[in-house]
């Protein structure tokens, strides 16, 4: 599962990479380069929650190969692609695909690891989508300097196909697994009147607007007003994107060891979402004000930040839903936290356009980053199992 959402990034991340040169070639401005990048999101974002439950109803196993298949074709296609119309359309496809990444992933971990080990599983499975940025941008930035941008397209989406060979043989493991039994399933409006989910929500929206700003612009950013190569831009970005991946395993296993000890789940993993945030909150401001060296190290301390919430994104909704109910939840929760994916590619185009800088984009960033410690922190409850309370049937 590390490894398919590994994929899911890499294949995800190519258009951000190849963004300054597809715009030279296909004659894009900044406007349309934006709804190219947005346009991931408007089917990622609100495909979660039918994924979620097809997950549920027909196996978490099937839709991570469905949704593979489907967005390793898009990718192998954009690589073809000339218009603008053609990219847009093969984005939507992509976006489609990989919905099926999350919701499937939590489904599998809350039926299969105890609570005391969510923070080490979800660390290893955040090594693997934060690294895909790593891979992503560097092999891709090298490919795109030696055979061109349509290169990194056919090659990562041909790559992307062979996993269906590893998962062909577990799948069937994964299956038995996650039948956890026949017990009551929570209703949907069980689920969507708990006040802890409209906070995971908010929190996830929150860090994946400054996330997908970042993913989404930071090659570009670092080309036009830092003046980078693009070789040298992709050795930068690589570097920090993997400094938050590597804080992201860090931070689970710690989560765990502090739990282990005796320490709460509530104290470990809210403790980390507030340093988080409040500290993403310096940083933008610190890329948009400051120094170009000052900029450069808040660069870094982000992305640490960053990969340092990451289990906490997905483990406190599983240890709060439940294998009966993590599906949907993370499904809902996906769904709403990933509409900055539509929101923060296209605004930064278009205040870029406007103004000719990034200084406004970062500020508008650090202004959202707030939002995180409300949803986190605010209006989540102790964190625990959620007791779900279920009529009283004939016959007991």
């Amino acid at each position: 599962m590390a490894v398919l959402l590994f994929i899911n990034y890499v294949d995800r991340g190519n258009l951000a990479t190849a963004a300054h040169l597809m715009q030279g070639d296909l004659h894009l401005d900044y406007a349309q380069m934006g709804l190219l990048l947005s346009a991931f999101s408007w089917t990622y974002a609100w495909t979660q929650i039918p994924v979620g439950w097809l997950a549920e109803r027909y196996g978490a196993h099937r839709m991570l190969a469905a949704g593979l298949t489907l967005w390793a074709t898009a990718t192998l296609f954009i690589g073809f692609a000339h218009t603008f119309t053609a990219l847009l359309v093969l984005r939507l496809l992509l976006g489609l695909g990989e919905s099926a990444g999350f919701p499937g992933v939590a489904k599998i971990l809350s039926a299969i690891v105890p609570a005391k080990g969510l923070g080490t599983a979800n660390g290893i499975i955040a090594l693997g989508y934060l690294t895909g940025p790593v891979v992503g941008t560097i092999v891709g930035g090298l490919l795109m300097a030696q055979f061109g941008w349509r290169s990194a397209f056919w090659v990562f989406g041909a790559l992307s196909l062979l996993w269906l060979l590893p998962w062909s043989r577990v799948a069937g493991q994964v299956r038995a697994a996650v039948r956890t039994g026949s017990e009551d399933l929570p209703t949907w409006w069980m689920i969507l009147k708990q006040p802890s989910l409209w906070g995971t929500s908010l929190g996830l929206f929150s860090s994946n607007y400054v996330f997908y700003f970042m993913l989404s612009w930071l090659p570009s950013y670092l080309q036009t007003e830092r003046g980078f190569s693009i070789v040298g831009m992709a050795w930068l970005a690589t570097s920090a994107y993997l400094v938050n991946a590597l804080s992201a395993f860090a931070a689970g296993w710690a989560i765990d060891r502090f739990l282990g000890r005796g320490g709460s789940a509530n104290a470990g993993y809210k403790t980390v979402m507030a340093v988080a945030h409040l500290g993403s909150v310096a940083c933008m401001l610190a890329m948009a004000l400051g120094s170009p060296a000052t900029a450069l190290a808040s660069l870094f301390i982000y992305q640490a930040l960053c990969g340092a919430s990451s289990p906490g994104v997905y483990a406190m909704s599983e240890i709060l839903a439940g294998p009966r109910a993590s599906g949907r939840w993370v499904g809902i929760q996906n769904s709403l936290g990933n509409t900055p994916g539509i929101i923060a590619p296209w605004l930064t185009g278009y205040i870029i356009q406007s103004t000719g800088h990034y200084t406004n984009a970062f500020v508008v960033a650090a202004a959202v980053s707030v939002l995180g410690l409300v949803g986190w922190v605010g209006m989540v409850p102790k964190l625990g199992e959620l007791q779900w309370k279920f009529a009283a049937r004939a016959g007991g």
